[in-house]
């Protein structure tokens, strides 16, 4: 049922919850039964987000290797799940508050150990912060998502636009 939620909120982020009744293929009340209206679905649909994309860093081990390679293996992982940190960052509601989910600063903290540790490996500028990058990370693989899913981006060219850009603008250069 989430599942089926996510891939259509992915895809119409304001989709009704009779559609999203419709399209997991249960009955409204089915539905209201086990998400007492729309904020309750989104926190569901969160949970499992966050649970997917800790997932995916732990498949691409992050720590493991040059922290450039780390980036592309990390996209690559976070892919599948593309679409729905998509639908969750537009998501306010997850961010205002105290009742902010502490896996997003889990995940944060994990993407901005990458960073900090290629900084320290001489390979990404130091000029640009680990939490911008970041930033920038969720923004490019959140972006790419609506392109593939608009097929304005062929879903093959996904993962190395995002990270020819990301990287393209991280390196540090060599000066001569």
């Amino acid at each position: 049922m989430l599942r089926a939620a996510a891939a259509l909120l992915s895809r119409r982020a304001t989709a009704t919850m009779d559609e999203v009744a419709r399209a997991a293929g249960i009955g409204r009340a089915t539905l209201h039964r086990q998400f007492a209206g729309r904020d309750a679905l989104v926190r569901a649909l969160e949970e499992l987000g966050i649970q997917e994309l800790e997932a995916a860093h732990d498949r691409a081990r992050t720590g493991e290797g040059p922290a450039d390679e780390a980036v592309r293996r990390l996209v690559a992982e976070v892919e599948p799940v593309a679409p729905l940190l998509s639908f969750l960052v537009t998501e306010n509601q997850l961010f205002e508050g105290d009742q902010q989910n502490e896996g997003w600063a889990r995940l944060d903290a994990r993407v901005s150990d990458l960073f900090r540790r290629g900084q320290e490996e001489g390979t990404f500028r130091i000029d640009l912060t680990p939490a911008w990058l970041t930033e920038a990370l969720y923004g490019l693989i959140g972006s790419g998502a609506w392109a593939v899913q608009d097929g304005r981006v062929a879903a093959k060219d996904f993962q190395y636009m995002i990270v020819e850009l990301l990287l393209g603008g991280a390196r540090r250069s060599v000066e001569k």
